[in-house]
């Protein structure tokens, strides 16, 4: 908590308005789906956000006559102040952020899109929103794979016609060279977390991965064996992405002992810097090309 000495009086509580989502059709073999209907926001999953929570206290009475305002700062305020030295190069290019689902990858997605003014999706989501939901995907992995898989080619490439996004790509989007070649209409970001993380969200948390068969209700050790056969199978995806950004990095270099430590906030630093190093190469490049 941050004091302030000010004179007495308090000031409102800030609030910023969301943006409303954009209207697009998502057509496919299974369904349509309007990205409209998502309650999204370009500044977060909720309606508004408090800046800024105010209070005024009198001091005792050895500082008699003063009054101070007390208010605790937006952990957001960093990010924001990076976030706007980088958006003039970025010009609206969308961010996608692959790697194995994990809470992390979903909280950092969300938080970028706050900084940035962007808006959220998660590819997965749009994909079985499509085909109706968690048991018709099951369904259509047993009896169409083919057809789930052009449903997220379907909405890759509806999600890459449109700028000033952040997407939490699924593993679909790394699994053929259609869909690679539609993330590099963005920026992709491979968001590396440790999988005995991940196993333990799955464990613990209930969390499951969209399109395996992997159970929450199987011991730590199976589970993790089974992560780490899936990170096998989409390691070489993950990889072509412009940016790696590892939690495991991350915490090493903020001195942190335990990987569980590193907030959002951490790695939304990270991927901002590493973003604005893309920015800066670019613009070296397009500067030696021009003729003198």
């Amino acid at each position: 908590m941050e004091i302030i000495q000010a004179p007495a009086g308090c000031f409102d509580l800030l609030h910023q308005k969301p943006f409303h989502s954009p209207s697009i059709s998502i057509r496919n073999g299974i369904s349509s789906l309007s990205l409209a209907s998502i309650k999204t926001s370009p500044l977060s999953l909720n309606n508004s956000r408090k800046l800024l929570t105010a209070s005024c206290s009198l001091l005792d009475d050895a500082v008699s006559g003063s009054a101070v305002q007390t208010f605790e700062v937006d952990p957001m305020l960093d990010i924001k102040k990076k976030a706007m030295v980088v958006s003039p190069g970025l010009k609206g290019t969308s961010i996608y952020l692959v790697g194995i689902n994990s809470t992390m990858k979903t909280r950092l997605g969300n938080l970028l899109a706050e900084a940035l003014r962007y808006y959220y999706f998660d590819s997965d989501n749009l994909v079985m929103e499509a085909a109706g939901g968690e048991a018709a995907v099951k369904q259509l992995l047993d009896m169409d794979k083919v057809g789930l898989r052009e449903s997220e080619t379907e909405v890759l490439r509806q999600l890459s016609s449109m700028g000033r996004l952040v997407v939490s790509a699924g593993d679909g989007a790394v699994q053929s060279s259609t869909n690679l070649s539609l993330l590099r209409h963005g920026i992709s970001i491979w968001v590396d977390v440790p999988l005995d993380l991940v196993a333990k969200e799955i464990v613990e948390g209930g969390v499951r991965l969209f399109g395996s068969d992997i159970s929450p209700t199987a011991s730590h050790s199976e589970v993790l064996s089974q992560v780490a056969m899936l990170y096998k199978q989409m390691q070489e995806g993950y990889a072509i992405a412009d940016v790696t950004i590892s939690l495991q990095k991350v915490a090493g270099g903020l001195g942190y002992e335990d990987v569980e430590s590193v907030s959002a906030e951490d790695m939304g630093m990270e991927v901002l810097s590493e973003i604005e190093k893309l920015i800066r190469v670019k613009k070296m490049m397009e500067d030696a090309a021009r003729p003198f």
